[in-house]
């Protein structure tokens, strides 16, 4: 199903330069569902119309992710995509809000719900992506490609040029590197995100977002003042390793859920069974 299928997109203006494009599906109590490191609102394709059972979904594209804005003179750690995020919601007028996220987007979705406590009443928490080293060290985990083609990027003058050269095709072995065994990123998907790649602005925001790797760690401080209930979720093939999670977990003060058979992209994966979770019972899959 494509995405305009499942709801109205639109982009909304927060301020003169930057934009964040939205879908809203469903109806009910706002849900507010975040992507993983560098996809878009089209990862959620299937998830969505399951969501929209039980609540208005509202799927982001993150700051300078998918057809958001792209500005090239800012840095994408976490704390500018956490105010773009939060941007949104109160431009938006949401509260009581279900905060969702895989990757990035769990932590982000932990870190809104710790700066606005009023407006966040529960999050779903997937493969939090809190936990790097260095430059990608999670997606370098992933497959021996992802770690010789990111620790390129990651070189100072050679780095933004060895970028650029993405195609499809290494798209689809690097995100291969985050799916348990056997499985592969659906072929309309990786359409999307070559599209996505060729938008001006891409590639230095992929890029800097890498180079923030130190912000998405130093989020954990967060986690202990959120007051809102959580739900922690980790595929057991996820990139992270046993001692970060339990390390996330103890910062939550819950236990985590662990999904078998599923790596680090678990709505891609498993999109009922998450779906299960955030809803409460099961859901038709269709």
């Amino acid at each position: 199903m494509h995405i305009d299928e499942l709801g109205e997109a639109a982009d909304l203006q927060l301020d003169s330069e930057r934009t964040v494009r939205y879908l809203r599906a469903g109806s009910g109590p706002p849900l507010v569902l975040l992507h993983t490191i560098r996809t878009q609102l089209e990862y959620f394709v299937d998830v969505i119309p399951m969501l929209a059972r039980n609540y208005t979904v509202y799927v982001l594209d993150l700051p300078g992710h998918g057809r958001s804005s792209k500005p090239t003179t800012v840095e994408y750690d976490e704390p500018y995509l956490r105010r773009g995020v939060i941007d949104t919601i109160t431009k938006l007028g949401l509260r009581d809000v279900t905060m969702v996220g895989d990757s990035i987007g769990a932590v982000l979705a932990l870190t809104v719900a710790s700066q606005i406590p009023q407006s966040v009443a529960r999050v779903v928490a997937s493969n939090p992506y809190d936990y790097d080293t260095r430059f990608a060290d999670g997606i370098r985990r992933g497959n021996r490609l992802a770690d010789v083609i990111l620790g390129g990027v990651a070189l100072p003058v050679v780095g933004p040029a060895l970028g650029a050269a993405e195609n499809k095709s290494v798209t689809s072995h690097i995100m291969q590197g985050g799916l348990a065994e056997g499985k592969k990123v659906p072929e309309p998907l990786l359409d999307e995100f070559d599209a996505t790649l060729k938008r001006p602005g891409f590639h230095y925001v992929e890029r800097n977002v890498y180079l923030n790797w130190r912000s998405w760690s130093a989020a954990r401080e967060m986690y202990g003042s959120v007051t809102a209930p959580v739900t922690l979720v980790y595929g057991e093939q996820d990139w992270s390793r046993p001692d970060e999670r339990a390390r996330t977990a103890q910062a939550l003060g819950v236990e985590p859920i662990i999904l078998p058979e599923t790596g680090h992209f678990a709505f891609l994966e498993h999109p009922r069974r998450l779906a299960e979770i955030v809803v409460g019972h099961p859901v038709p899959s269709s």
